[in-house]
């Protein structure tokens, strides 16, 4: 009997941790609802796994989430934030290599492709962090996005979406 209650516990507990678990806010200006980029035919898909390969035919996985937002877009922080510092997504220098990394809401994660009005301090949920850079001038015809990617690239953030 002891047993079944001490299990009955675990199993309520684990329930409302997965329910109180975090989700994002909306991250861009024109895309409320955070839609995922998807295929674009020269550039891949946006998900987190995806297959992508470099210029010397090498593959590798994509290690984070794209979100559509436009060329220039408003990018809001998701929920409370802090901001850790500069992130940037390429060792080469592009007019897209900047971004910034944040911790709130119990996760630490990169936002790419943007820049931020600063990169420490804190800002509030839906306030603004930056604007997202001009993706068309690096990747013409790819559908401009955010890409959210988890300081622990192992931790696919498709869950808090």
């Amino acid at each position: 009997m002891k047993l079944t209650i001490l299990l009955l516990t675990v199993v309520l507990c684990s329930l409302q941790v997965e329910a109180e678990q975090v989700k994002f806010g909306p991250l861009c200006s024109g895309n409320p609802s955070n839609t995922k980029r998807g295929c674009d035919p020269n550039w891949g898909c946006g998900k987190y796994g995806a297959s992508r390969k470099r210029k010397d035919g090498t593959t590798y996985k994509h290690k984070g989430l794209d979100i559509v937002c436009a060329d220039g877009a408003t990018v809001y922080a998701p929920f409370d934030v802090t901001l850790k510092g500069k992130a940037v997504p390429y060792t080469k220098n592009n007019p897209i290599n900047d971004g910034v990394t944040l911790n709130g809401g119990g996760l630490c994660f990169k936002l790419f492709y943007m820049h931020p009005d600063k990169y420490t301090g804190t800002v509030k949920k839906g306030q603004k962090l930056g604007k997202l850079l001009l993706m068309q001038k690096v990747y013409p015809g790819i559908t401009s996005h955010i890409h959210v990617q988890m300081c622990d690239p192992k931790i696919d953030p498709t869950q808090y979406f």
